[in-house]
């Protein structure tokens, strides 16, 4: 099935690539460029994860500026990449597991849902939503222990080396010292077993999975609203040209013109999806980070705790803190994501030369 903006009814027809389905694709090929490839989007972007992840955990608001002049500051750049090599680790496996389950779920969906009579805009929606749901669901089966090992590792020391108000001091954080990720998994694993690397994987899948979904369909109408109005402005030029004694002959547009659309589109869907599940990412962080205190023992919070914490804090705001680098992350991630992933289905197709005819 295809999913492209080519077939929206228009005076002036717009010729954009084909839409490439998993069947399609070399399967060796698809994962050894989708490694490499996304592996340096996670570089590029990990500082800003840093950045949103010490805001959720701190108990009071503090700006993006503010914070990453004290870690630069009191830890330099090294501070910015506190947990990478861990994060990286994960990121290679939970990106397989993502992309199969997105491809898989978005082709089989998106024909059934065709098959039913949807038409191709609304098919286009649910595939995308559906695929978005599954592909989170299957890479947090890897991404939670990952995620709770390497935000333990951002969030370490930073009491002590780069905020010294007493009101900035992390609440209850794992007094557990960690020396790398390897470390931070065995003895995570020896103090609480399984569960602890675990932790937050209940509202991880509630966090990821909705926002995923939100992302992926706000993607596919906001892709279809974005062409449908370049189609008007080529169709206006195409009357132009005939008026003055041309011919109209549709609009293609060229590789910047695609990755410029791609980008926008994501930016819109990653502006809808964080503000809708920010709340669920900020308590799942917190419940992945911090500890609570009963009889004198540490013990993990749960998650009315840490809503009511929060709340305590500053309100429903403080479910909001780290909004700004969540939303510059989203938008940036998915903008590379987004054209990084068409790019490497390009790289990865059985047959290139389909692709040009």
């Amino acid at each position: 099935m295809s999913l492209s903006a080519a077939e929206d009814n228009s005076a002036s027809e717009i010729h954009i690539p084909a839409d490439i389905d998993w069947h399609m694709l070399d399967k060796s090929k698809f994962f050894f460029f989708g490694a490499a490839l996304f592996s340096g989007v996670s570089a590029a972007l990990y500082p800003i994860v840093v950045l949103k992840t010490r805001q959720q955990v701190f108990p009071t608001q503090i700006s993006s500026l503010k914070l990453s002049l004290s870690i630069m500051n009191h830890e330099g750049v090294r501070g910015f990449y506190r947990g990478f090599g861990t994060s990286l680790m994960g990121t290679i496996p939970a990106r397989a597991l993502y992309m199969t389950a997105l491809e898989i779920t978005k082709s089989s969906v998106g024909t059934a849902t065709v098959r039913l009579g949807c038409s191709d805009t609304t098919a286009t929606a649910i595939a995308n939503a559906a695929a978005g749901l599954s592909s989170a669901m299957a890479a947090q089966l890897v991404w939670t222990p990952i995620d709770v090992v390497s935000q333990r590792l951002m969030v370490q020391d930073c009491n002590a080396s780069s905020i010294k108000s007493s009101k900035n001091m992390i609440p209850s954080s794992s007094s557990c010292r960690y020396v790398n990720g390897i470390d931070g998994f065995r003895k995570i694993l020896n103090a609480d077993g399984p569960r602890g690397l675990y932790r937050g994987f209940g509202i991880s899948i509630l966090t990821y999975a909705p926002s995923n979904a939100v992302w992926w369909a706000s993607y596919s109408v906001a892709h279809r609203l974005v062409w449908g109005c370049v189609g008007c402005y080529a169709n206006k030029k195409d009357e132009k040209a005939v008026n003055g004694g041309g011919r109209g002959c549709g609009y293609t547009p060229n590789s910047k013109e695609m990755v410029a659309v791609q980008g926008v589109c994501a930016a819109m869907a990653s502006g809808v999806s964080a503000m809708i599940t920010m709340p669920l990412d900020t308590i799942k962080t917190r419940l992945q980070v911090l500890d609570g205190e009963e009889n004198g023992r540490a013990r993990p919070l749960t998650v009315m705790q840490t809503v009511k914490n929060l709340v305590k804090e500053g309100g429903f705001s403080a479910c909001y803190r780290g909004l700004g680098p969540r939303w510059v992350s989203m938008a940036l991630s998915a903008t590379t994501m987004i054209t990084t992933y068409e790019l490497l289905k390009r790289l990865s197709t059985k047959n290139r030369e389909s692709l040009t005819s």
